[in-house]
């Protein structure tokens, strides 16, 4: 199955003022985040890409240009020459497109229809979110339903308490934002072609689409209450560099990491946040 990669925004919020590379070049270990979610895909099989490439495209096409091997795999040296104990790209079909500087993602996905449009159904990340969700899992649930496209659901994210008041301002409870009846968007889709005709140029994917499915019945959630980490913020990435150091990579699935490992990484998020106030 084909995965549509959006890669070219600016990604403001993880600017340094010194690199022009895209959010999803952004590292966490020693490869950038786009490799960790093009890994978490490969692992379930599916190794067919097309990238959306738009700012910094260079260093995109750069480093798959120029990708060693090494970095992550065993190797024996002998005589000079490279003998690979393990792969992990070799047999990964990738398609570069630029899709624009300024293009939305909505945009961005039209301009790579060609690419896509004759599948039953593709895949499609933001290519900066890490997660363990079982991917096929949502994939088999989506292909069982009438549904035009699906996302993946997860609990907010915040810290924040929320605070019930009775009519004398007595506080009733306090929840946290997570124990709270509310899911948001986790960035992973599956969408049928029959979308693009619903794309107008320039266009929005949740709201030229994804919203109006949601009003006919036609738009699935999978949710999923495990491992899922945004990458929007340095904050948030030096939380993923944390976990990666400690050991416990939860989206690694395939080095076969034993699930449900997320202290290491709550403990780092926990920590960032105390050292805010």
């Amino acid at each position: 199955m084909k995965v549509v990669l959006f890669c070219g925004g600016y990604g403001m919020r993880m600017r340094d003022g010194q690199s022009d590379a895209p959010k999803p070049m952004t590292t966490v270990g020693p490869r950038p985040l786009i490799w960790h979610v093009m890994r978490y895909y490969a692992h379930f099989g599916h190794k067919d890409f097309v990238l959306c490439l738009g700012y910094g495209a260079q260093h995109v096409k750069d480093y798959f240009l120029n990708y060693s091997e090494t970095t992550s795999n065993d190797f024996v040296l002998s005589g000079g020459e490279v003998e690979l104990l393990g792969s992990d790209i070799q047999d990964w079909n990738i398609t570069f497109v630029h899709t624009g500087l300024d293009s939305p993602i909505g945009e961005r996905l039209r301009r790579v229809r060609k690419y896509v449009e004759n599948e039953e159904m593709f895949l499609a990340n933001y290519a900066d979110v890490l997660t363990d969700m079982p991917l096929n899992d949502m994939i088999d649930t989506f292909k069982a339903s009438d549904a035009a496209g699906a996302l993946l659901a997860v609990p907010p994210q915040s810290a924040f308490h929320c605070v019930n008041l009775g009519d004398d301002d007595l506080v009733t409870s306090i929840r946290t934002l997570q124990d709270m009846p509310l899911w948001e968007n986790g960035g992973y889709f599956v969408l049928r072609p029959e979308i693009f005709d619903m794309l107008p140029e320039n266009g929005d994917l949740v709201a030229d689409v994804c919203m109006p499915l949601a009003e006919k019945g036609r738009m699935l959630a999978y949710r999923h209450r495990g491992f899922w980490h945004p990458a929007d913020t340095v904050k948030e990435r030096t939380a993923l560099e944390a976990a990666y150091r400690a050991g416990t990579s939860p989206w690694m699935l395939w080095e076969n990491q034993p699930s449900g490992q997320r202290d290491p990484l709550q403990a780092a998020i926990a920590g960032l946040g105390a050292a805010e106030h």
